[in-house]
């Protein structure tokens, strides 16, 4: 595996870089975030870098920070989600405004990202809480004000569980809101709405 690599950018043709490392040269996709964030043409770059292997090809992935490669691959692995496709979510957003956007159920803001609809924003939000909540746990982000933000949230946590259980995204939100907020944990706030529901 590839994790880094250290060179001169020689070209930037967004979404692709090439890089040279000691006389070779890397092509590497990158989102516009990490291309607004690198050096000048000729000047050295440090790349966090993800590679994907496919039978027929080997693609290499960098970003500027490994906040950002840890969201890359918490995005991939969500069900309809490409590499492509979590190169356009993070070139539309910072990983900071994504995971914002997830924990506020912020549909509106998702679905302005080039190839994601309704049906796709809401994926994202069903999913993204439960696998940022996770990398945040096994300290896969190194910015305190990321590891903040994807601390898991009881009543979101909740919603989810609701979700995956059958509910409809709105059923389990309006389930979770008639829930005290006082401080419980997940587990009370499922058993609770699941209460609410079938009176």
């Amino acid at each position: 595996m590839i994790s880094r690599i250290v060179g001169t950018l020689i070209e930037k043709m967004p979404p692709e870089l090439l890089v040279d490392v000691n006389g070779i040269g890397y092509e590497v996709y990158a989102s516009m975030t990490t291309i607004y964030d690198l050096a000048s043409i000729g000047e050295t770059v440090v790349l966090h870098t993800h590679l994907q292997v496919k039978e027929d090809s080997h693609t290499l992935y960098g970003f500027h920070s490994k906040d950002e490669r840890a969201v890359f691959r918490v995005l991939i692995k969500v069900n309809g989600i490409g590499p492509k496709m979590a190169l356009a979510i993070l070139s539309s957003m910072s990983t900071s405004e994504l995971i914002e956007n997830v924990q506020e159920s912020n549909v509106d803001a998702l679905v302005k990202i080039p190839g994601v609809g309704k049906k796709t924003a809401e994926r994202l939000i069903i999913e993204l809480r439960d696998k940022l909540g996770q990398a945040a746990k096994q300290d896969l982000f190194s910015t305190p004000k990321v590891l903040k933000q994807v601390q898991a949230d009881p009543r979101q946590e909740a919603e989810a569980a609701l979700v995956a259980l059958g509910y409809k995204p709105q059923e389990a939100s309006k389930a979770v809101a008639k829930v005290p907020q006082d401080g419980s944990d997940s587990e009370t706030i499922i058993k609770a709405a699941l209460k609410g529901m079938l009176r």
